[in-house]
């Protein structure tokens, strides 16, 4: 036994020090259990499910709307001449029959054909004139380029210039849209022979012709064919 007089005794801290070791261990274990069997919702708390991807919506092809339809007294300007009755009310047809149909456009697409016919039937290029033409057209076109060929005939035909080509008459008939364009034109055109001869030709000369051109406007083909041919005086 300690004396009495004797105030610390070492063992005290032996046991103290004992005790505060096995709460700190049992603390941590219990600590370590808790954790992993309620663990904190802070740490552990599932994440929102992520917005299910959706598709995006497809885009709308543009779709090719009709051209807006002519009105007014100025309608058919710069298309057909003014007070050719024929030419504007046969042009309102046609464009009642085919909400597509557009006259500057149209006239625009009449142009390069123009240019494309009389260059190609003076070469005798028949592939490049059978879509362009109706049969009847064809036929009487091929005829004359097998001619040519029969006499040994060359032929070449520049368009020098298009002066003017506007819409001289229009006709809408069953399963049938028929416009006629004036074209004054110059073009210079050689003829030689088998030996290479100039047979004629050589000069600018100025040209008057009616071309007609057809086309059914519930077709799917957006072309007009070359109908019908007039030269004037």
């Amino acid at each position: 036994m300690p004396a009495s007089g004797d105030l610390f005794d070492p063992s005290l801290i032996v046991f103290a020090a004992l005790a505060v070791f096995v709460i700190w261990k049992l603390r941590s274990v219990l600590g370590m259990r808790v954790d992993r069997d309620t663990p904190p919702q802070t740490r552990f708390a599932p994440r929102p499910p992520a917005p299910a991807a959706v598709a995006p919506s497809p885009v709308a092809a543009p779709v090719a709307q009709p051209a807006a339809r002519p009105s007014g007294a100025d309608r058919w300007e710069g298309v057909a001449e003014k007070g050719v009755a024929s030419a504007w009310s046969g042009l309102d047809s046609v464009a009642a029959s085919d909400p597509s149909f557009d006259g500057k456009t149209f006239l625009s697409g009449a142009r390069r054909a123009y240019e494309m016919i009389v260059v190609a039937f003076a070469k005798g290029d028949r592939e490049t004139l059978k879509p362009l033409l109706s049969q009847d057209v064809f036929d009487g076109f091929s005829a004359e380029i097998a001619r040519r060929e029969q006499q040994g005939e060359t032929m070449e035909t520049a368009v020098v210039a298009i002066d003017s080509a506007t819409v001289d008459a229009a006709r809408a008939i069953a399963g049938r849209n028929e416009v006629t364009v004036r074209f004054v034109a110059r073009l210079m055109s050689v003829r030689r022979d088998r030996a290479g001869e100039t047979i004629d030709g050589g000069q600018t000369r100025k040209v008057v012709e009616r071309w007609t051109f057809a086309r059914d406007p519930k077709a799917n083909d957006p072309n007009w064919k070359l109908v019908a041919t007039q030269a004037e005086d």
